[in-house]
């Protein structure tokens, strides 16, 4: 069957500059904190196009945007077993939650009215072939809400997700995105 294709890319030049480690990559400079303006590309795919006669309309990818921001700019991202995290904690001002009884669960502080010196967000692990994943998942869960801010094509589904270090450096994640809406 014939299939349509769009992409949306937010290049290395939009400045989502984020910082991280690979902490597993003991044999490299990797291992410590580095950082990046991330680049992102979205491809999108669909069997018809809809009435403007597009696969998606990039108008309704606000949400996603605000997403990227939140997640990439200006932040320092770390893996969930990274053996430092609880000294990315301190520094970015991360406390336990009080409120939980008794529960050891950490929370964040509202950003920009805590003392830390970053802006921390913990992922299950990190680099570009992660970050591509985590931009798939993101991308699919929004198409498969139905939330977004325009009508988009009903047959449209996120293809795959290239994210780029620098123009040197990217990976790409292709997933199985259902075709089912809400």
């Amino acid at each position: 069957m014939a299939k349509f294709y769009s992409t949306k890319t937010y290049g290395n030049d939009r400045g989502l500059s984020c910082c991280f480690r690979q902490w597993r990559a003991t044999h490299s400079h990797c291992s410590t904190l580095h950082g990046y303006s991330i680049g992102i590309k979205l491809v999108f795919e669909c069997d018809t196009l809809d009435d403007k006669n597009w696969c998606m309309d990039f108008g309704g990818l606000k949400e996603f945007k605000a997403w990227a921001d939140h997640m990439f700019d200006h932040t320092l991202v770390i893996a969930e077993d990274d053996p430092l995290l609880d000294r990315f904690k301190l520094m970015s001002g991360w406390s336990s939650n009080p409120e939980h009884d008794g529960n050891p669960e950490r929370v964040q502080v509202e950003p920009y009215r805590r003392s830390g010196v970053c802006d921390l967000r913990i992922v299950p692990a990190v680099g570009c072939e992660m970050f591509a994943k985590m931009c798939y998942d993101k991308m699919a869960e929004l198409l498969a809400g139905g939330n977004m801010r325009y009508p988009i094509n009903p047959s449209v589904r996120v293809k795959s997700v290239e994210v780029f270090e620098h123009g040197a450096n990217s990976a790409t994640y292709e997933g199985d995105f259902p075709v089912a809406r809400e």
